[in-house]
């Protein structure tokens, strides 16, 4: 069993999860899966990078101490992962204790190697990057990613000398050109060593940040961020003497978007030669999402939640569609537009439709039952070839990140597939009772379809696992052989009882304005005036059904929960409805509810009420209960929803 280990970044707590974290774990879990199914030795790590200025800014503004608000927000990913049917072996944050040990021993090996000194030094620092920036990497004098002019602090701090290990990471990335890919990036980093990179700050001072891990050779110095996190894709494998760094490190693997190329193409790599670490086996790059062609902003109002699409069409759908619209390593536009085009294409007239057929047809044909599989000619060959084709390009493209790639190979057996139905033509050889080649026929489908079943689940781990119990078996990971799936073609074994019908993809259809009723014209003759039984007149209070539409219920997670400081009956509520940042409510329920009964519970929540102060503090809405005899209930969904989902 070879070893694989495939990391995602410990993604940011200043921020909820958006697309481009959905896209890179469900990329991560994808490629585990892959390597699950060959057979290897695999471990799949993802979590939360918890320190740093942005991390005491962000829980300023939501009115939190550090660990409160990384608390919560790292529950959020976490929480997120398994309505994605992500399958990670484990989740690191930052500011667990096993991960500060491991960073404060690899920063004393560097130390005692003499790689750590202490000088002073002054630069244009990024709050929003939590860098340093010279003169030369500046536009304009502002940050090139934050746009806006850095602050410049002289003082004292300890460098990693980066600077002695550059040249030797060149060699290596030169002699090895499958570290870094696609090439694009290799290229871009080979460019980076060709400047003089110099030294690298990995400290900040406690008299500016307390935040952050403690230098264990100076205790008024804490870590610098990314010295910090990169650490974890060790710490996480209880390096330096646990099992599981011994068995999976050789086989890592790093997956990371562009925008933090730098820091893992060069920082990690040259910290591990400092250390005496193995450099990982390969960095893993891809593109950004962007929605009408520019990149996701939370100030333009364009950034997509990884759910909501995926509630929307079917989260195999949605999966599926980011693994085959993006050519990996290149930016992509998402589009509702495009989504709902694929799924039809591919998913509902591709595979779909092939499936329910050739379903029916055995139901027609044959009872239900898989068929014996008679004589197989020059037409049939035709096929096993191209399935045996299809199959060995998906395995090697998808082993070597070319997902997009990896699917069109597949669905070339997919699409003739539904040929070979069409050219074999089935209900004339049962018009003719030629039952035998019949037979041939339907079980050569039948089987192509358990071969593609497998080969989606690294993808679509639920609609593979339904399509097995469909054909009559039943996925076991462990019985899975790649290799035999390309050489054979006769897995299916005959009399096994298929599902009679399947509708795993019905096709959708974007709402379009003209779809929207319209309003119908005013008739010629004035209406009768209704009588004294008409809803209205019977409920004077009644508001139309467009009064009641303007009002905005979403459901939210308590995160948090405190006393009023100035009201007994009055608790202060933040809650997660899916915003950017967490939304305050002051609710009278202190006399019925404890916080400590609060937290973690969904409510229901008026979204749209205009924010008033009850005793000095702001509540941005209202939480609806029911007030009965002996106490309050809180009105909830009856099964957990996905935080910020409309009320209707």
């Amino acid at each position: 069993m070879k070893p694989f280990f495939i990391s995602t970044p410990i993604y940011y707590v200043n921020a909820r999860p958006h697309l481009g974290h959905g896209y890179t774990t469900i990329v991560a879990d994808s490629i585990s899966r892959f390597h699950r199914l060959k057979g290897d030795a695999t471990y799949f790590l993802t979590g939360t990078d918890e320190h740093g200025d942005k991390i005491v800014q962000a829980a300023e503004a939501a009115g939190q101490n550090p660990q409160n608000y990384v608390d919560a927000i790292s529950q959020l990913f976490k929480d997120l992962w398994p309505s994605l049917e992500i399958s990670n072996d484990s989740f690191i944050r930052t500011t667990d204790e096993a991960h500060k040990k491991c960073v404060q021993h690899v920063l004393q090996e560097v130390f005692d190697k003499d790689d750590i000194y202490f000088a002073e030094y002054g630069g244009h620092y990024c709050f929003g990057c939590e860098r340093f920036y010279t003169d030369k990497e500046l536009v304009d004098g502002k940050c090139p990613d934050h746009l806006t002019a850095p602050t410049y602090i002289q003082e004292k701090n300890y460098f990693f000398r980066m600077s002695k290990y550059l040249e030797p990471l060149r060699r290596h990335i030169e002699e090895h050109p499958e570290f870094i890919q696609p090439e694009r990036y290799r290229n871009e980093v080979l460019s980076m060593l060709k400047e003089d990179l110099g030294d690298l700050c990995i400290s900040r001072p406690k008299s500016r940040l307390t935040w952050g891990i403690e230098l264990p050779f100076d205790k008024d110095f804490v870590t610098y961020v990314w010295f910090d996190a990169l650490i974890n894709y060790i710490s996480a494998l209880d390096y330096p003497n646990g099992e599981k760094y011994l068995r999976y490190w050789p086989g890592a693997h790093h997956l990371v978007a562009k925008d933090i190329l730098k820091p893992h193409a060069i920082f990690w790599p040259t910290m591990l030669m400092a250390a005496g670490i193995p450099l990982y086996k390969g960095l893993r790059v891809h593109g950004y999402w962007t929605v009408n062609e520019t990149k996701m902003s939370k100030s333009l109002g364009n950034v997509i939640a990884p759910l909501d699409m995926a509630q929307k069409y079917g989260l195999s759908a949605f999966r599926y569609f980011l693994l085959s619209e993006m050519s990996f390593g290149q930016d992509s536009s998402f589009s509702e537009e495009a989504l709902v085009g694929r799924f039809n294409a591919d998913l509902a007239n591709d595979l779909g439709n092939l499936f329910s057929r050739t379903l029916a047809m055995t139901h027609k044909y044959f009872a239900g039952q898989v068929p014996e599989c008679g004589e197989i000619l020059e037409q049939d060959r035709e096929v096993l070839e191209i399935g045996q084709t299809s199959m060995d390009n998906f395995q090697t493209q998808f082993g070597n990140f070319q997902f997009s790639r990896a699917l069109k190979s597949l669905w070339d057996l997919i699409r003739h597939l539904n040929k070979y139905i069409d050219s074999t033509a089935p209900w004339t050889l049962y018009k003719n009772q030629d039952l035998i080649r019949l037979g041939t026929v339907i079980y050569i489908v039948l089987e192509g379809l358990r071969k593609v079943a497998v080969h989606l689940w690294p993808i679509m781990p639920t609609v593979s696992e339904v399509m097995h119990e469909q054909l009559g078996t039943k996925f076991i990971l462990e019985n899975v052989d790649l290799e035999t799936e390309m050489a054979s073609w006769y897995g299916l074994v005959p009399g096994t009882i298929v599902a009679n019908q399947s509708n795993l993809f019905p096709r959708q259809e974007l709402e379009k304005p003209e779809d929207k009723p319209k309003t119908p014209s005013k008739p010629k003759t004035a209406p009768k005036p209704p009588a004294p039984s008409q809803p209205d007149m019977a409920c004077p209070e009644c508001i139309d059904f467009e009064d009641f539409t303007k009002i905005d219920l979403r459901v939210g997670t308590v995160i948090s929960v405190e006393p009023h400081p100035q009201a007994d009956r009055l608790l202060v509520l933040k809650v997660d409805t899916g915003e950017d940042t967490l939304r305050q409510v002051v609710a009278g329920i202190a006399e019925f509810w404890s916080p400590e009964n609060l937290v973690n519970r969904q409510v229901i929540v008026v979204a749209n009420l205009k924010p008033r102060k009850l005793r000095g503090l702001v509540s941005q809405g209202m939480i609806l209960a029911v007030k009965q005899e002996g106490g309050l209930q809180l009105l909830t969904p009856s099964a957990s929803v996905l935080n910020g989902s409309k009320v209707s």
